[in-house]
């Protein structure tokens, strides 16, 4: 998929030095398509870093993409030149009297917080709310995803003792679901986080659909029955050395920090992990794009 990019965002040369097709404005302007037109609301601290793994994953097929970003205006980020947003980023106000065929809601280092006492919840639950008639079907990663199942389903999260780090196998439970088209029986998943949700909480609601399970990291994928939600409890669109940086940083802080699970070769944080999920984050990005996105929005929005 070609990713219409700005010449300036420094994902772009990232993305070309990997063989990734980018696209400019000036040559999409001169194909005869409709592309594909995605929100992605970044919450992650580290923006430019986010950009790259979400425009590597979005690259992967053979449809046009069309990508805005936006982040929120309650609150400022501080890991992030404001200079970097002012160019690239808009916010909810500057987009909300359009349409999208696909959003995007990242996580957020704010697990430790109830939903309610976030900064900027009320800005994500307008977000939300304004999707439901203006956006074809949003993916939520992580904290996106429990902020999407307590916001559209009640589903709260409950606090883990120690955070959740490392790469853990999954076991798909629907097979035959269009979001895992392609994907193992059994695939593996990197997780980064201090919250879980239950999968009986899942299993119980009528507009939910688990597709997979573990037993130590409880559900990746969950779908919704319309297809509009798609929620990824883990953080599959991470590079190899994401987890390790992650685990360091908590370290140097002081932190009571258990090392990733099945991360680093042979358990020994010395030695550089391998990125073993790489396969199924291409697959999951490409099928959510095309069966979700491309087959159900329309060509023209009324």
């Amino acid at each position: 998929m070609p990713i219409n990019v700005p010449k300036q965002l420094p994902a772009r040369s990232i993305l070309e030095k990997e063989n990734i097709f980018i696209m400019d404005t000036e040559r999409a302007t001169t194909q005869d398509i409709r592309p594909l037109k995605i929100l992605i609301l970044n919450l992650m601290p580290e923006k430019e870093r986010t950009e790259t793994q979400l425009l590597r994953l979005l690259s992967n097929s053979p449809l046009q993409v069309y990508v805005d970003f936006i982040h929120t205006k309650s609150y400022q980020s501080k890991n992030v030149a404001e200079s970097h947003l002012k160019q690239f980023y808009k916010t909810f106000e500057d987009v909300r009297s359009q349409r999208y065929d696909g959003m995007i809601i990242t996580g957020a280092p704010i697990e430790h917080l109830a939903f309610e006492k976030v900064d900027y919840w009320q800005e994500i639950t307008a977000i939300m709310e304004w999707a439901k008639d203006n956006v074809t079907s949003s993916l939520h990663i992580c904290w996106g995803a429990q902020a999407a199942l307590y916001y559209h389903y009640g589903i709260n999260k409950d606090s883990r003792s120690h955070k959740l780090s490392g790469i853990f196998n999954h076991q798909l439970v629907e097979p035959t679901c269009k979001l895992v088209r392609g994907i193992n029986d059994e695939f593996l998943a990197p997780h980064s986080r201090n919250t879980d949700i239950q999968i009986s909480d899942i299993m119980k609601h009528p507009d939910l659909v688990p597709l997979d399970q573990s037993e130590k990291a409880g559900p990746f994928l969950i779908v919704s029955k319309d297809e509009r939600h798609i929620m990824i409890t883990g953080h599959i669109e991470y590079d190899a050395t994401t987890l390790a940086e992650e685990y360091k940083r908590d370290l140097n802080k002081g932190l009571d920090i258990h090392m990733p699970t099945g991360y680093f070769p042979d358990n020994n944080p010395d030695n550089l992990p391998l990125n073993r999920w790489r396969s199924q984050a291409y697959l999951i990005f490409s099928n959510w794009l095309n069966y979700y996105v491309y087959q159900e929005t329309p060509y023209t929005w009324d």
